[in-house]
């Protein structure tokens, strides 16, 4: 007598996962790299709106601002962490101006609630957005 086949039914679901926006993260190197780690952090979360591919330059070398270019130019969006030295940062100033040249979206981030927040210099026109998910998840998917 031939053995008895068992067939599963189970079905398998697909769920459908946020397309990554590759993101750029522009921030005061020497200043305010522990908020790059959360925003960068904020975005892998399973319960965030949105998602992040950081794709910022974690570490100076020689080499930052052509790596820095291919990287904008890869990015679909540039966020600008603002705090108080951030409009002393050279570069910050050159990233947003490689963002320009590349036409990418560039976002101003206000880094933290208490204290004094500084543009970058030449974004005097643009809006500071205060740091929360809803704007996070409209600078991500194009809703601003």
């Amino acid at each position: 007598m031939p053995a008895k086949r068992c067939y599963s039914s189970v079905r398998r679901s697909t769920v459908a996962m946020p397309k990554k926006t590759r993101v750029f993260i522009s921030f005061d190197y020497d200043h305010d790299s522990d908020l790059r780690t959360m925003l960068s952090g904020q975005g892998k979360r399973t319960d965030a709106p949105f998602a992040i591919a950081d794709w910022s330059i974690k570490e100076e070398s020689k080499t930052w601002k052509r790596e820095a270019r291919e990287r904008i130019r890869r990015s679909d969006v540039v966020i600008v962490i603002c705090v108080l030295h951030t409009h002393q940062s050279v570069g910050v100033s050159h990233e947003i101006a490689l963002a320009r040249e590349e036409g990418k979206p560039v976002y101003l981030l206000k880094g933290r609630k208490e204290g004094r927040v500084r543009k970058p210099r030449g974004c005097f026109w643009e809006t500071l957005y205060p740091w929360t998910q809803e704007n996070l998840r409209r600078m991500t998917t194009g809703g601003m």
